[in-house]
């Protein structure tokens, strides 16, 4: 399966090659990879409290209907002027 983040990982370990340095590589590819991880989980938190906002909205909003404290009054139709 194509995951663009591990070509991405891949490709910046291929890019150091001919400076051998290791622990710069290494150290870069993590860091890019933290960061692409930290906004995944960032936007996986931002979706998760959207969904609960909706479902207190959607819990919530029969309770927000108007009440009347007076009380009924019966009317009759039949009353003469």
């Amino acid at each position: 399966m194509h995951d663009p983040f591990e070509e991405s990982l891949r490709d910046l370990l291929k890019s150091s090659a001919t400076n051998r340095d290791d622990d710069a590589c290494l150290n870069r590819v993590l860091k890019t990879a933290n960061r692409q991880v930290g906004a995944g989980d960032m936007f996986s938190l931002m979706g998760n409290c959207l969904s609960a906002l909706m479902i207190a909205l959607n819990n919530g909003s029969p309770h927000l209907a108007p009440v009347s404290r007076r009380k009924t009054t019966t009317r009759s139709t039949n009353k003469v002027d």
